[in-house]
């Protein structure tokens, strides 16, 4: 049976010859807090990656995946029966210890002069979203956030609340694509990811961009790379701006997908 959940669906922007869909984690923050999270206060790294691995090759999913990672939040900071690592207690250790992309906000700015419109679409929550944009982007406070809730509770645990119950991702992203996809004329979408959450959105995109990761946690573009996705590798917002700019300022159509062809090449 399908679960309905009570998120409010996002806007959907009409008109735009180009948009941009960005994850958070990992992607646009230079860590990924649900990851940090875990491995500070709940089952560890080791355990963490063990299961993000699992989780790309299909033998568990993120939804339930991720659950396991916060329920060990939970139970790992129990004091006599009591929750230290309340929902609170992690948010603000996120806003403290991670940081952004400093190359997103010129990135914004620029989509924004250009009018493509900048949709984060996140398998966080966005309160812990919020939390890190309002001490390093606040400037950027406007913008539309696409993820989970969470749930808390009087004895100090909480859970995610997932904007897609009913899907093995939790949040699928290929849901945030598809309004784009089926216009007519459907504008040209970019997609920027790094990881496990972003499965569901890779074949969707237009444009796949793919955060290279130099500590060799890299679940998106193996996952490319296995099954033949075409996608882009890119560091820094900055990089991948250079990249856009040539896109969106092809004289020609023709020019335009000779440009997208070459950038995004197939895969062997």
């Amino acid at each position: 049976m399908s679960q309905e959940s009570p998120l409010s669906e996002p806007v959907i922007y009409h008109g735009k010859k180009f948009i941009v869909l960005s994850d958070w984690d990992g992607t646009i923050t230079t860590q990924d807090s649900n990851d940090f999270v875990t491995d500070t206060f709940g089952m560890g790294r080791s355990d963490r990656v063990l299961l993000n691995q699992r989780i790309r090759k299909g033998e568990d999913n993120f939804r339930d995946g991720f659950r396991k990672m916060i329920v060990s939040v939970n139970e790992n900071g129990k004091e006599e029966g009591k929750v230290t690592h309340t929902f609170e207690f992690c948010k603000n250790a996120v806003a403290e210890n991670i940081k952004v992309d400093d190359t997103f906000k010129g990135f914004y700015e620029f989509c924004d002069m250009n009018d493509i419109p900048v949709v984060i679409v996140s398998s966080g929550m966005e309160p812990i979203i919020r939390a890190v944009l309002n001490k390093y982007l606040a400037s950027l406070d406007g913008i539309q956030i696409i993820s989970n809730e969470v749930k808390t509770y009087d004895d100090g645990s909480w859970d995610i609340q997932y904007r897609h119950p009913e899907s093995g991702f939790g949040h699928d992203k290929s849901k945030a694509i598809a309004p784009y996809r089926n216009m007519d004329p459907a504008p040209i979408v970019f997609f920027f990811g790094d990881g496990v959450s972003d499965l569901s959105a890779a074949r969707g995109a237009t444009c796949l961009f793919v955060k290279f990761k130099p500590n060799g946690e890299n679940e998106l573009m193996e996952y490319c790379i296995i099954n033949k996705i075409k996608h882009r590798l890119f560091q820094s917002f900055e990089e991948a701006q250079g990249v856009i700019k040539l896109i969106i300022f092809a004289k020609t159509e023709e020019e335009r997908q000779n440009i997208i062809a070459r950038e995004w090449p197939e895969v062997a």
